[in-house]
């Protein structure tokens, strides 16, 4: 289904059985009142490949079909996809179906975490040092901007000489805590200082705040977009975000590489997370977006479903 597809890596030692194969439905539908004339698009809904996941098949339908289509990997490692119209169409759907296999991460080793001030220097650009390539997502963005108000926030978190990991599961149960998860308070336009202020949002919003708190301490963070499995096992709770598009947030430690954050539902990810792509805020990685001619008003719905497999 996926052409040209590289071999995926191995997911590493941990037990197979651990690992979970899920089938992943996205499908989003645009009915537009009058005719689109001209359309440029482009979509981030591949799983990635990575250590803690396996794509093992993927395919995006879409209709109409475009007058031109092209699929690339971006400067993060995300498979994306362009797409164009030409002619004139009033509906749009588009359906990307999935199959991924996915393991628990490996549990970050919490007593080797270094000190959050040595990872801050050891991110901090010198003329005679090595580049951190890491560093790169330490520098504020539209969604995450760098912000006083945002590292006063994170200040309680980060006491001198704390573990940086320590601090970031803090930061994390902090925002949880503090914060109340609402739709109808934000736009999928608003930034983390509006969020901040509201202390409210939805997964896109928590995740945003927590990237800008860190970042505001000259500290690491990436954004991960994603999903959540759709029905939870027998006696476990329903996790907010699922059946939807999910974000969470990995940072960056010298010694245990990126872990993730989910804000939202105050614990670290698992086997029930599926990414899609990593970036520096929701405009790297948003599942689609695009500009068009025409269309007039509009009508959208999104729909998105992942369970379990037999293998």
């Amino acid at each position: 289904m996926t052409q040209d597809a590289p071999t995926p890596p191995s997911l590493g030692e941990a037990d197979p059985a651990a690992a979970v194969l899920y089938r992943v439905v996205h499908e989003t539908a645009y009915t537009y009142a009058t005719p689109v004339e001209l359309a440029h698009h482009l979509a981030h809904l591949c799983p990635l490949d990575n250590g803690v996941q396996q794509r093992v098949d993927h395919a995006c339908d879409i209709h109409p079909e475009p007058g031109h289509r092209r699929s690339e990997v971006d400067v993060f490692g995300n498979a994306r996809e362009f797409f164009a119209y030409y002619s004139p169409h009033d509906t749009l759907t588009v359906r990307a179906t999935s199959l991924v296999r996915v393991r628990p991460p490996d549990a970050p080793d919490w007593g080797v975490s270094p000190a959050w001030e040595q990872v801050r220097e050891q991110l901090l650009y010198r003329a005679d040092r090595p580049y951190v390539a890491e560093s790169e997502f330490t520098f504020g963005t539209h969604f995450a901007p760098v912000f006083t108000a945002a590292a006063a926030y994170a200040a309680p978190s980060f006491a001198p000489g704390r573990p940086l990991l320590e601090g970031a599961r803090d930061l994390m149960q902090r925002i949880h805590a503090d914060f109340t998860y609402n739709p109808e308070s934000t736009e999928v336009q608003t930034r983390a200082p509006q969020a901040l202020e509201l202390r409210a949002g939805v997964c896109q919003d928590y995740a945003h705040v927590m990237i800008s708190a860190l970042r505001s301490l000259g500290l690491a963070a990436r954004y991960v977009s994603g999903y959540l499995r759709s029905h939870p096992r027998p006696g476990e709770e329903q996790l907010v975000g699922a059946d939807a598009s999910h974000a969470w947030v990995s940072v960056w430690c010298p010694v245990n590489g990126w872990v993730e954050f989910d804000p939202t539902n105050n614990r670290q990810p698992a086997a029930d997370y599926v990414r899609i792509a990593l970036g520096r805020d929701f405009a790297d990685v948003s599942p689609l977006r695009g500009v068009i001619r025409g269309g007039g008003e509009h009508t959208l719905k999104v729909g998105v479903h992942v369970s379990p497999v037999e293998d």
